[in-house]
């Protein structure tokens, strides 16, 4: 199915959450690839935990067309080391976002809106036995339900206040049957909620990036994706068939001259998960041939084509990049990632500093160089770790605890919260966004709406961010005050 040139074989993958090296060890670091790699990826909410492996090539290949030559760039996968760096790493993080000619992305998910997820929408689809909205839609009364859903999860109100906490950017789960359900059981109508929700952005002057959260087979198997249970997506060719065709429906739509305004971008697939190294280069490749059948449709040179980068690392989106973006006119290739540390690996025995000093170091873990032509942003991240605080103020891993004083977060509602449970979660909180307005194109919490620290509102509520704006800091340039260069 794929009509691109482009042919691609794999780096060895980086796990999705990694502990990385102290802030105070280098300003850069060399990373080997190794033969093996086998992260751990588990999804909030779900009760399935999965492993994907896959193993380094020796060359990886691109070939790249340019007016009236072919090019080809080699690079070797399992000996060569590669170094990043920090830029400007003298300065503080504050002084540093002070001198960016424009504000990066901060901004909120939209999550449980249009793609049901029970953990999220539980007051909708618990008393149904629903476990997706595969499933809820075939439940008796659904259409009415999710009528009244779509106009109450999200109103005008909400931009307003997103506008008014100094978000600039709004991230949209949309499922592929909002623009064509034929032979599903999805309940159409999404789109038509998503066209007022982008009125009101633009009214509040923020920008959206509309993500497909749930696309035909379904690229992960969970319960964001739509249809809990197999994936069968990366290895189908019919599902990865039309999932472009949606695609380019919505490319021909919203990357129009008309949407220019308040459409920031389109996310091709949110969260594929690739069991192989066949199923990764799968979905790599089907990414080319569908940006590459998408710009065809679009007329807005300045919107953003994004692709989660499968759990793989952005290090392994290198050579797409550099074929995607290496024409100065069409450089609007982007990469997702998502950097939560409250799903299990090498993050679930961290106290709070670890937790900090690991997001210090995601410049060198997490993101890559700029040689690499390749934006990162940071679609999802959550403030919610597995700390436990005791009364003295002393932080430590895990979710439960049994002296007096002590409060774990993972237990309690934030309005429950003592002042050291609040100040250790504000901490990590201000760290991620200095971290990734520097180092990556901005943020997306998830979500706008959540449960405990996962809630937006919940986070300025109980003085986790804020009181007022989103640019307010406690505890600023964490991460320099530690670095030793």
């Amino acid at each position: 199915m794929f009509s691109s040139t482009f042919t691609l074989s794999l780096l060895a993958s980086s796990a999705l959450l990694v502990q990385g090296l102290p802030c105070d060890t280098s300003a850069s670091v060399s990373r080997r690839d190794s033969e093996a790699s086998t992260p751990t990826i588990s999804r909030r909410g779900s009760e399935v935990e999965t492993t994907a492996s896959r193993r380094g090539s020796e060359i990886e290949t691109i070939s790249r067309r340019g007016s009236e030559v072919e090019t080809t760039i080699s690079r070797r996968g399992s000996e060569v080391e590669t170094t990043i760096s920090r830029r400007d790493s003298g300065a503080t993080l504050e002084a540093r976002a002070c001198d960016l000619e424009e504000d990066p992305i901060r901004g909120v998910n939209l999550g449980g809106w249009f793609v049901l997820e029970p953990w999220m929408n539980w007051e909708l689809v618990g008393d149904t036995g629903a476990v997706d909205q595969w499933t809820f839609d075939q439940t008796d009364g659904a259409e009415a339900k999710l009528q009244s859903h779509w106009e109450s999860w999200f109103t005008e109100s909400d931009m307003a206040q997103i506008a008014a906490w100094g978000l600039n950017t709004v991230r949209i789960p949309i499922g592929y049957w909002a623009f064509n359900n034929t032979g599903s059981p999805y309940i159409s109508g999404a789109d038509a909620y998503l066209e007022q929700a982008l009125g009101w952005a633009r009214q509040y002057n923020i920008q959206a990036l509309i993500t497909m959260h749930g696309l035909p087979g379904s690229q992960n198997g969970f319960d964001n994706s739509g249809h809990r249970g197999q994936a069968q997506w990366a290895d189908n060719s019919t599902n990865l068939a039309a999932s472009t065709a949606v695609l380019e429906l919505m490319a021909a739509k919203y990357g129009t001259a008309a949407y220019s305004d308040v459409v920031y971008g389109l996310e091709l697939a949110n969260e594929p998960i690739v069991w192989d190294e066949t199923s990764a280069r799968n979905a790599e490749e089907w990414a080319v041939s569908t940006v590459e059948a998408m710009r065809t449709h679009i007329t807005n040179p300045n919107l953003k084509l994004v692709m989660h980068d499968a759990f793989l690392g952005a290090k392994a989106w290198e050579t797409v990049a550099e074929y995607l973006n290496f024409d100065a006119d069409s450089q609007n290739f982007v990469l997702d990632v998502h950097l939560y540390q409250n799903q299990g690996g090498d993050t679930s025995n961290m106290n709070q500093d670890q937790h900090i000093a690991t997001v210090c170091d995601y410049p060198n873990t997490q993101f890559v160089s700029p040689s690499a032509h390749l934006p990162v942003l940071v679609g999802e991240f959550s403030d919610q770790t597995n700390i436990c605080v005791d009364a003295a103020g002393n932080v430590t891993a895990g979710t439960s605890c049994s002296t007096e004083g002590c409060q774990c977060s993972a237990q309690l509602d934030p309005s429950q919260w003592n002042a050291n449970l609040v100040a250790a979660t504000r901490k990590f909180m201000e760290a991620q966004m200095d971290i990734f307005e520097e180092y990556s194109e901005g943020w997306f919490l998830w979500s706008y709406t959540g449960p405990g620290a996962w809630g937006m509102g919940d986070l300025f509520k109980y003085g986790i961010v804020g009181p007022d704006h989103i640019t307010q800091r406690q505890y600023p340039a964490q991460c320099n005050s530690t670095s030793s260069s």
